[in-house]
């Protein structure tokens, strides 16, 4: 039987990105910029109805550079998401300033409004509030960005994971000043690595502000004959090979989008009465992309999560813990954490993530909710 990945890269079947490669090729565009470049940003900030867009390096150097434009400095506070990759947060210690966690709720398994509010009673000089759309699953922007508005703190969306998705009417990644998307290998959709900076100001600014992350993502380069550097500058552009890629994938991305929620419908209607296992909140008025399916086990449960990542991993079948909280990593002990009923950590512990490949059969599916339902026979 073949291996069944959690997520990997899935090229068109039509050839879309090799025909942008080719493109580049044929016109020696082997180069961080080039017309693969300027037309991804561009179709990507119309997709998601962004007002600019910088294609970068990674997801990372999006949420690095939105820090920068933002005004982020050394020790200024940065408030993040609790429940994250490391991603999320790294950004803000390369800029020597100070993360402060926040508990998600049950409610979307993302920030807490709660616990946001509390956290910027004690931090209101914050500089920056950084939601994360885990999973694909929309953060409570509404509630979110109405904290944020009264304490005029600007907002950064790290909206690696949820290309696609669409609360209120709105995709993910345009409600705050700034958002980060991802196209890492198993990212919905793949430029191999690489990542897109959209801002959400007026068009004057945000063209203006794009125009900045460029130049920074450019070595700083100033428009002299000679070289010249006034700032620090970074080697974040993405390569015009990447970009055509990331061209061809965006004609399949709704596509992608559609497989991926059949499988999560496909996990509630075949694991969904076994006792003991819930699944990641879906809501009205939201698509989640549904990056991956991730389910719950109830602590009472004689079937463990590590039971279930192991009986996949006997199969030939990867799976994922949820990711470990951020005030939980060696790295950022000593951060501030305002918590919200431990609701991070209950995820982490009693979380699963089941393969959600788009490439995924539906005798796949079959076979790994065929070796789930066995730890419950």
């Amino acid at each position: 039987m073949a291996h069944i990945y959690l997520a990997s890269p899935h090229m068109s079947a039509e050839g879309y990105e090799q025909e942008y490669i080719k493109e580049a090729f044929d016109t020696n565009w082997i180069a961080p910029l080039g017309k693969n470049v300027n037309e991804f940003e561009k179709e990507l900030a119309s997709y998601v109805g962004a007002s600019d867009a910088a294609a970068l390096s990674s997801g990372t150097s999006a949420i690095h550079l939105a820090l920068k434009a933002a005004g982020v400095r050394q020790g200024d506070v940065v408030i993040c998401q609790d429940l994250t990759f490391s991603a999320t947060v790294n950004p803000v210690a390369y800029e020597k300033a100070v993360p402060v966690f926040v508990d998600s709720d049950y409610e979307t398994w993302d920030m807490s409004p709660e616990a946001l509010e509390d956290a910027l009673k004690k931090y209101p000089n914050a500089k920056a509030v950084m939601p994360v759309h885990l999973y694909g699953n929309p953060a409570n922007m509404e509630r979110i960005m109405e904290i944020c508005g009264r304490y005029g703190v600007p907002v950064i969306e790290d909206a690696a994971e949820s290309l696609g998705t669409i609360y209120h009417g709105k995709y993910t990644g345009t409600f705050g000043d700034y958002g980060a998307f991802s196209f890492n290998g198993n990212k919905i959709i793949t430029t191999s690595g690489g990542g897109m900076l959209v801002c959400n100001l007026e068009e004057e600014k945000a063209k203006e502000r794009i125009a900045k992350v460029r130049f920074w993502a450019t070595q700083a380069r100033e428009p002299a004959r000679h070289y010249e550097h006034k700032e620090i500058g970074y080697n974040y552009r993405m390569s015009n090979i990447l970009a055509g890629i990331g061209r061809g994938q965006m004609k399949v991305l709704e596509q992608r989008v559609e497989q991926k929620r059949k499988i999560f419908a496909y996990y509630q209607e075949y694991l969904g009465d076994l006792e003991g296992i819930s699944f990641m909140p879906v809501h009205e008025n939201e698509r989640a992309n549904c990056w991956l399916s991730v389910i719950q086990i109830a602590e009472d449960c004689p079937v463990k999560p590590l039971d279930v990542m192991v009986a996949l991993e006997q199969g030939d079948v990867e799976s994922r813990p949820v990711w470990k909280p951020m005030h939980l990593q060696p790295v950022f002990a000593g951060c501030d954490y305002i918590d919200h009923g431990g609701v991070a950590e209950t995820l982490f512990n009693r979380g699963v993530c089941l393969p959600s490949d788009t490439k995924m059969t539906e005798e796949d599916l079959e076979r790994v909710c065929g070796i789930i339902r066995r730890l419950w026979a």
